[in-house]
């Protein structure tokens, strides 16, 4: 059977209506992890007034928006870069640095690889330890930096949800200098953790020239349609990307909803609240009632291991049925045929979940 994530990511409804019957509306999603509050209410009142700006241009410069970010972030403007996504920002550096051997720790998130190739780079890797929380052992990880022109670290890596410590972040930036390597943290669920500061080198970045970090802004405000997300790093690198972007990549509601989501302190603590108390509570309901493994992410997802009764396809189709969205993690180099993926969502969500989970095991025999 073809599998639903054909094109590499969660959350597409179309394929998922196609396959199972449901209109495309009519599905709980937990394979794409974004935030379950929706988007704040300025940003949905600022769109639903405002959208008369599609009759312009966006600033092609990104000026006021850059100016609210540099302003959050305490950076200058000069050290940042919109982007149409993360995913662009990481092709911008693809385009800009020109690597022949990009490096990635496995399992990651598929456009680390997918991308590196798409701009003619050979993509090399090494494996994270189940043990050790899918992160790589320092002797492999700093063999890796050796070999690679440019290495991607996910942190929370998607789809483990693990975090590297700043300690560790260190480490690999000075590795940069040593190995002549580019070091791209994909920072795009960190928003999520509760104290961010003690993982993330955006504060030390003078340091490392060679370090980028990337950043989503569709997940944290639930704006994955809207599009936006940056790139952090020293202004030389940040001009070297600004000159492969395409004029207008990022619409004009898109900066305005960035603008705005920025000011949204409150929306960000409530988030961060609710997610680490529903992330604990599923984690307990799947180890305590079907004694699956649930690997203790950090981010508004979950790794899940299955029983020896289910894969995670044969699961996600009896869910699917059922109006359930999860992620089959099955393709994921590094993980099993048993691993999944549900994003974090309100509780009533979680318990029909849950409940969905307790369904198909009845129907199958396997509930204990």
């Amino acid at each position: 059977m073809e599998v639903l994530e054909k094109y590499g990511h969660g959350g597409d409804w179309v394929s998922a209506a196609k396959r199972y019957g449901l209109p495309a509306n009519g599905f709980l999603d937990y394979s794409a992890n974004i935030n379950p509050l929706g988007p704040p209410q300025s940003v949905i009142s600022a769109l639903q007034t405002q959208l008369q700006e599609v009759t312009r241009y966006p600033d092609p410069a990104h000026r006021s928006f850059r100016h609210a970010l540099g302003k959050r972030l305490n950076l200058h403007e000069d050290w940042l870069l919109p982007a149409n996504g993360a995913a662009e920002a990481m092709a911008l550096a693809l385009l800009a640095l020109r690597p022949q051997k990009v490096g990635v720790v496995y399992p990651c998130f598929s456009e680390y690889a997918q991308l590196s190739e798409q701009f003619g780079a050979r993509v090399i890797s090494c494996y994270g330890r189940e043990e050790h929380g899918y992160k790589a052992e320092e002797t492999q990880l700093y063999r890796l930096f050796q070999q690679a022109d440019l290495v991607f670290i996910g942190s929370p890596n998607n789809p483990t949800g693990i975090l590297y410590t700043a300690e560790e972040l260190q480490r690999m930036a000075e590795w940069t200098a040593k190995t002549d390597t580019w070091l791209i943290v994909d920072e795009a669920f960190l928003d999520f953790v509760e104290e961010e500061k003690p993982f993330t080198l955006v504060d030390q970045l003078e340091k490392y020239p060679r370090v980028i970090v990337m950043r989503s802004m569709t997940k944290m405000y639930a704006i994955p349609g809207l599009r936006l997300g940056y790139a952090i790093a020293h202004p030389e690198v940040i001009a070297r990307m600004k000159g492969k972007q395409v004029s207008w990549s990022v619409n004009a509601l898109a900066l305005v909803a960035g603008e705005l989501c920025l000011e949204e302190w409150e929306y960000e603590r409530q988030t961060r609240e609710l997610i680490a108390q529903e992330r604990a509570y599923l984690s307990t309901a799947l180890q305590q009632e079907w004694d699956w493994k649930v690997w203790p992410g950090k981010a508004n997802f979950l790794l899940v291991r299955t029983s020896e009764e289910w894969t995670a396809q044969e699961l996600q189709e009896v869910l699917g049925k059922k109006g359930v969205l999860i992620r089959s993690c099955a393709m994921y180099p590094g993980l099993t045929a048993r691993d999944f993926r549900i994003a974090v969502r309100k509780r009533e969500e979680n318990e029909r979940l849950l409940g969905a989970i307790r369904e198909a095991c009845l129907e199958r025999g396997t509930y204990r």
